[in-house]
């Protein structure tokens, strides 16, 4: 890590990361804001609350799926830090709303305003990635990538706290400031041109037909096609655990919304953790050689803490608050699970996100990236239609929580042919 750091105070590089941090605080700054809202103090049923929280996920990655192809197309074909400044200025706009909608408990305004920052960060999400290896040498990618990682969950766990500890009204004011210092940060992104071998710009305004060309031209090669589907089943378990969260806290564990941000804050930090390792483990070099290993450890920790959720004390007549709930003896195999689930989640991620960028001319690292998203978003919302059919059926939360240690065995399955193939 030691090595990467250096990065933080250059141009080429710090402008980036510290706008990717500010607009993943923001997210979950807004998110977190919500779900708390909705769960605590709008509905008061559990069927309810699962069903939001899965719904909520799926508004916001839907966008993912269905404009990622036409943030590829513009990000390897123009300057993707003009593209920076666009799209950080249209998320003060959106913050307006959303600002509104936590103001006035308008759920339908809180979720057009989820929908529309899923779309800013569906254009944001290519250039990210695309200009590391852009504005850094090779050997710097990973160091980079990791950095980006472990920077983007230590915003999340900022953001996840204070979304949970603040009053809508502060909430409100919050995201729009952090939008407008996020756009002055995004102004300092130096150039990143085209490449010279880069297509000229010619916009297939056909989403669906432009989708399913970039991932069939991405897809077809092996070694991108068993990355894509790894991180794809990464984030379909991360979706599911994400949504179950706030009500696994207030309908299994009995505790309140200060154990829910417990809990997120908890899996932000462990991920950033893991990024942070795997960059020292691994040295610099791009290689899958530890995710098969990672994946598996994510699935143990995931049925240890459903074996937890079997055992755990009969509930009082009012929710835990954090002070009760960690002196329950249980609660610290609950935190160490969570704590083990993440960290083996950044090391399982991290390379793999690192190895779309490396493999590819730098004139297809953005369609690349967005190619990843699309098939990554749909597992996502599809993760989302399973979890709400589920919850629907009458399966338990700490139920889902087996469904997704399972999805580690594909994950770990689909990350050892990768290693074996291109390692």
């Amino acid at each position: 890590m030691q090595d990467s750091i250096h990065l933080l105070s250059k141009r080429r590089f710090l402008p980036l990361f510290v706008t990717q941090f500010l607009g993943a605080f923001n997210d979950n700054l807004f998110k977190t804001s919500m779900v708390i809202l909705v769960t605590y103090y709008v509905y008061s049923d559990p069927t309810k609350e699962a069903t939001f929280n899965a719904i909520s996920g799926a508004v916001f990655i839907l966008p993912f799926f269905l404009f990622s192809a036409l943030a590829g197309q513009l990000a390897d074909s123009m300057d993707k830090a003009r593209i920076i400044r666009f799209v950080k200025s249209a998320e003060i706009a959106i913050m307006v709303f959303g600002a509104a909608g936590l103001l006035l408990h308008n759920i339908p305004l809180m979720l057009a305003a989820l929908f529309a920052m899923g779309v800013h960060s569906s254009f944001f999400g290519p250039i990210k990635y695309a200009v590391l290896p852009q504005h850094l040498s090779k050997d710097e990618v990973l160091g980079g990538t990791g950095l980006v990682e472990a920077g983007t969950y230590v915003a999340i766990l900022m953001g996840t706290i204070a979304g949970g500890l603040v009053k809508p009204d502060v909430a409100a004011m919050g995201v729009l400031a952090v939008a407008v210092i996020g756009r002055i940060a995004g102004h300092q992104v130096p150039p990143a041109p085209p490449e010279t071998d880069a297509p000229p710009l010619k916009m297939d305004w056909h989403i669906i037909r432009a989708s399913i060309r970039l991932v069939n031209a991405t897809m077809h090669i092996p070694r991108l096609f068993l990355a894509i589907a790894s991180i794809s089943f990464f984030w379909m378990m991360g979706a599911i655990l994400a949504a179950q969260f706030p009500p696994l806290v207030k309908n299994v564990f009995h505790a309140n919304e200060q154990v829910a941000t417990l809990f997120l804050a908890i899996f932000s930090v462990g991920v950033a953790v893991g990024s942070v390792l795997i960059n020292r483990l691994l040295r610099g070099r791009v290689l899958a050689v530890y995710s098969p290993a990672s994946a598996i450890a994510m699935g143990l920790f995931i049925c240890h803490l459903y074996y937890n959720t079997l055992g755990w004390p009969a509930p009082g007549p009012e929710l835990l608050d954090l002070d009760s709930f960690v002196r329950i003896g249980q609660a610290e195999w609950v935190m160490f699970d969570l704590f083990g689930v993440a960290v083996s989640g950044g090391m399982f991620v991290v390379p793999l996100y690192a190895f779309l960028t490396t493999t590819v001319p730098k004139s297809e690292t953005a369609r690349t990236v967005a190619a990843n998203n699309i098939v990554n978003s749909g597992g996502m919302v599809l993760a989302a239609v399973i979890l709400t059919g589920l919850v629907q059926l009458g399966v338990s939360i700490e139920e889902t929580l087996l469904l997704v240690a399972v999805s580690s065995l594909g994950a770990a399955w689909l990350a050892w042919k990768l290693h074996k193939a291109c390692d």
